[in-house]
């Protein structure tokens, strides 16, 4: 009975440690993300937005933006895989936190998504503008007098957006107008990283709603950014927000109608557009990745034998997306391979096939030396995807050559034709005789 007692209690130890096991093993799988608020109030203001942000498998973790023990890094590692900043009037952050700390964070690979507004702060403007992205200054707003919403005040800074980007795996599918209120931002020109997920309309402008225009406003029309974004090349993501407001409950939940717009108010697109453009902040979507490289001649196995010039090479990598959280086959149809030898020799699309495979053949040009096989994938929404495999061409042992190559057939022909020619003139010279002459007798 003490035996049989000791066994159970083993058993029970046993499953309580599996049981421990396991859910360190799903917490360590979630993504770890702050969260900064400007307040108390941000919480209740903004509930819809961080319940989503929890339903995306994120282990989230709140505080103040004032809090006295915020930090990013600990030991030299970053605590958290993403931040999320919804404090856009802070004047400065907790614990001596500054901007090129969150800059620093993105250079590990950290993400970041925060929200702007007219009351803008001067630390979440320097984050800004370090990544290229500039703000305009406080109290000004954006203003769009022929797009505003029905429900405007009289400003004309309630307004109805829908230039977005054309990238559905940043915004979604079918994206509806939204709701707007906020500052305007601008890109700086000489930042290719930069992305443009919506822009203003072209009548829309950024300024002081109770001021007379003297200077030029920061931009104009459609170089007015209202939501902006970031891929550094280390592939992490930076999403900014012009509106505080845009992500609140009242913005979710808001009727929208443009004043010249004819029909019932619909419901803002701002619910979906904002759970669209956050996954994509947080690499839910829009995230490559590779495997399962392979090259070999065609019909035989893979080789680590250097390949000949002239040879016929098959190419095959296995390629997946980030989609909703699960990795998923890849289904692009634009993917490149390059065979480089400082420049592509080669250059061929790569066919998809099941389970995210992609392949190609083709013959090796008739150079040898020191070549790559090279995928390089950089698109708008996507991480870039970058793959070089190194190998050998070799030329034709002396042994490989063709016996006859048909090309020389005519050399072939005038060598042997002045051989016969040569034998035609020596039988000729030795064996032709000429008749002696006769001559005249008186």
């Amino acid at each position: 009975f003490t035996t049989l007692l000791y066994t159970i209690k083993f058993e029970e130890a046993m499953l309580k440690a599996l049981a421990v096991l396991v859910l360190v093993a799903i917490a360590s799988s979630k993504q770890r993300t702050l969260v900064i608020l400007e307040n108390v109030m941000t919480k209740e203001t903004h509930s819809s937005f961080l319940a989503d942000l929890a339903g995306k498998g994120q282990d989230v973790v709140y505080k103040y933006a004032t809090d006295s023990s915020l930090t990013i890094k600990k030991y030299g590692e970053s605590l958290y895989d993403n931040i999320v900043i919804l404090a856009p009037s802070v004047t400065a952050f907790g614990n001596s936190v500054s901007a090129s700390d969150f800059l620093e964070f993105v250079d590990d690979g950290g993400n970041i998504v925060f929200t702007a507004s007219s009351d803008i702060g001067d630390p979440v403007k320097e984050i800004a503008t370090e990544v290229g992205i500039e703000i305009d200054e406080e109290g000004t707003s954006v203003i769009d007098h022929m797009n505003y919403d029905a429900s405007d005040a009289g400003h004309h800074e309630l307004i109805v957006a829908d230039n977005f980007i054309d990238c559905p795996i940043i915004t979604g599918a079918d994206v509806e107008p939204v709701l707007f209120k906020g500052v305007g931002m601008a890109a700086d020109s000489e930042n290719e990283l930069i992305i443009d997920i919506l822009k203003a309309s072209p009548t829309a402008y950024s300024h002081a709603v109770d001021q007379d225009i003297i200077e030029y406003p920061l931009a104009i029309g459609s170089s007015l950014l209202l939501v902006a974004g970031m891929q550094a090349r280390n592939n992490a993501r930076i999403v900014v927000f012009g509106s505080h407001d845009m992500l609140s409950d009242r913005f979710y939940n808001a009727q929208i109608k443009a004043q010249a717009a004819e029909g019932a108010p619909k419901a803002a697109g701002n619910k979906a557009f904002v759970s669209n453009v956050l996954s994509w902040a947080l690499k839910l979507n829009g995230d490559l990745r590779f495997s399962n490289v392979v090259h070999n001649k065609v019909g035989e196995a893979p080789s680590d034998q250097a390949y000949r010039i002239t040879d016929e090479v098959e190419y095959s990598i296995i390629i997946e997306e980030m989609r909703n959280g699960n990795w998923e086959a890849f289904k692009g149809s634009d993917v490149q391979l390059e065979f480089v030898r400082i420049d592509p020799f080669v250059r061929a699309f790569l066919k998809p096939e099941t389970d995210g495979a992609f392949k190609v053949e083709f013959k090796i040009p008739d150079v040898y030396g020191v070549y790559q096989f090279k995928v390089d994938y950089n698109r708008v929404g996507y991480t870039h995807l970058y793959s070089t495999t190194q190998v050998s061409v070799r030329p034709f042992h002396h042994t490989e050559y063709e016996r006859f190559i048909p090309t020389a057939y005519p050399y072939y022909a005038s060598s042997f034709s002045m051989i016969a020619g040569l034998f035609l003139f020596c039988f000729v010279f030795l064996y032709h005789q000429d008749t002696a002459k006769t001559q005249k007798t008186e």
